[in-house]
C-alpha cells in the first residue's frame, strides 16, 4: 500500500491525463477502496485543487481550473518532449517568450532524474534548431486574435500591408497559423468578400471586437498549405486568380514558380498566379492548356490581349 502523500500525487497525476475518471477506474488504478478514493478527493479539494464530481452512470471525477497551478507529473517521454519543445521555443517568434522558455527549461532541468537528463542531453546534442529570422508577434495581439477566433467575434484591425499604407480591415477570423517562422491569421475579409491571410506582426487589433458571426466553410482543409500559397504569391508585384476548365490534378507538377492550384470540383480548378511584371504573369497564364477566365488587374488583361494578338498575327503569316 502506497503512503497517503504519494497516493495523492498519483491521483492528481491521473486526473491530469484524462478529462474524466470514474470512481471504479480510480479504485483499480490506485489499488484502494472506494472510500479511500473519496477521502483522497476531499484532501485534494482541501489543498485548493478543484475536483468536480458528476453523479450518474456517465459521471465521474474531473480536475477543473483553479487558483493554483497543480504540480505536473511527467513520465520520461513527456519530460523529454517538454524540454525539447522549450528549446525550440527559445528562438521563437513570439515577443518575450524566449526568456520565459529559458526560465521554464531551467526549472525542469533542476528536478530531472539523471537517467532522463542523459537522454535529453543526447537528443539535444543530435538536434539542430534553426534561429528565428522573422518578425516577432506581440503575445497580447495573439491573445486578442485567439479570443476572437474562439468566441466567433468579428475582428477589426489596422493592417500595414507590404509597401502599402496602413488600412483598417474588418474580418471574420478563422484560425491562427504558424508557417515560415511567422504567425498568420486566416480570415474572411468582409469588404473584399474573400478569404485573406494576414501577418500578425503587421496587425493592430481594435478593441472591443465586433459582433458574433456564424463560421463559414474554411478555404481549405490544409490551412498551412493555404497560407504557404498566399506567401508564395504575395511576393510578386502582380497577382491574378484564374478559373480553369481542367481538374487540378492535371495542372499540378508542371506549372512554373509563382502559380498554385486550388481544386474546385472534378472538372474545374482555381489557379493563383503571380509575376514581377504584368507580361511575365500573362505569359505564365498562357502556359495553361485549357479554357480559362482571368480575374486580375487591368495591366495583366492588357498583356494577355497583346500576347494573343501577337500569336494570332504570327499564325496568320
Amino acid at each position: 500500500m502506497i503512503k497517503t502523500s504519494a497516493r495523492l500525487l498519483r491521483l492528481l497525476s491521473l486526473l491530469q491525463t484524462r478529462p474524466t475518471w470514474s470512481g471504479p477506474e480510480l479504485v483499480d488504478e490506485l489499488g484502494v477502496s472506494p472510500r479511500t478514493v473519496r477521502g483522497d478527493i476531499d484532501k485534494l479539494r482541501e489543498l485548493g485543487y478543484p475536483v468536480y464530481a458528476t453523479p450518474g452512470a456517465g459521471g465521474g471525477y474531473r480536475l477543473g481550473p483553479g487558483a493554483k497551478l497543480p504540480p505536473l507529473l511527467l513520465d520520461e517521454d513527456e519530460a523529454a518532449a517538454v524540454v525539447l519543445g522549450l528549446g525550440g521555443a527559445a528562438p521563437g517568434s513570439v515577443s518575450g517568450f524566449e526568456a520565459a522558455s529559458t526560465r521554464a527549461q531551467a526549472k525542469i532541468d533542476q528536478v530531472l532524474p539523471a537517467r532522463v537528463r542523459r537522454r535529453i542531453d543526447s537528443l539535444q546534442a543530435a538536434t539542430v534548431i534553426p534561429n528565428h529570422s522573422g518578425a516577432e508577434a506581440d503575445p497580447d495581439v495573439l491573445a486578442t486574435i485567439a479570443a476572437a477566433v474562439r468566441d466567433q467575434h468579428r475582428l477589426r484591425f489596422d493592417y500595414r500591408a507590404h509597401e502599402a499604407a496602413e488600412q483598417c480591415r474588418t474580418t471574420e477570423p478563422h484560425r491562427l497559423v504558424y508557417a515560415g517562422r511567422r504567425w498568420y491569421l486566416v480570415a474572411w475579409d468582409l469588404v473584399r468578400s474573400d478569404w485573406r491571410t494576414f501577418r500578425v506582426d503587421r496587425m493592430r487589433p481594435r478593441i472591443p471586437t465586433g459582433p458574433r458571426f456564424t463560421p463559414r466553410e474554411p478555404p481549405a482543409d490544409d490551412l498551412i498549405g493555404f497560407v504557404a500559397t498566399g506567401r508564395r504569391i504575395a511576393r510578386f508585384r502582380y497577382r491574378a486568380k484564374v478559373r480553369v476548365q481542367l481538374p487540378a490534378a492535371d495542372l499540378v507538377g508542371w506549372l512554373p514558380d509563382g502559380i498554385a492550384v486550388e481544386p474546385v470540383d472534378e472538372h474545374t480548378c482555381i489557379v493563383h498566379a503571380g509575376g514581377d511584371t504584368a507580361h511575365i504573369l500573362a505569359a505564365h497564364i498562357t502556359f495553361i492548356d485549357a479554357d480559362f477566365e482571368v480575374d486580375g488587374p487591368p495591366e495583366v488583361l492588357a498583356a494577355l490581349r497583346a500576347i494573343g494578338n501577337r500569336c494570332a498575327t504570327a499564325a496568320a503569316t
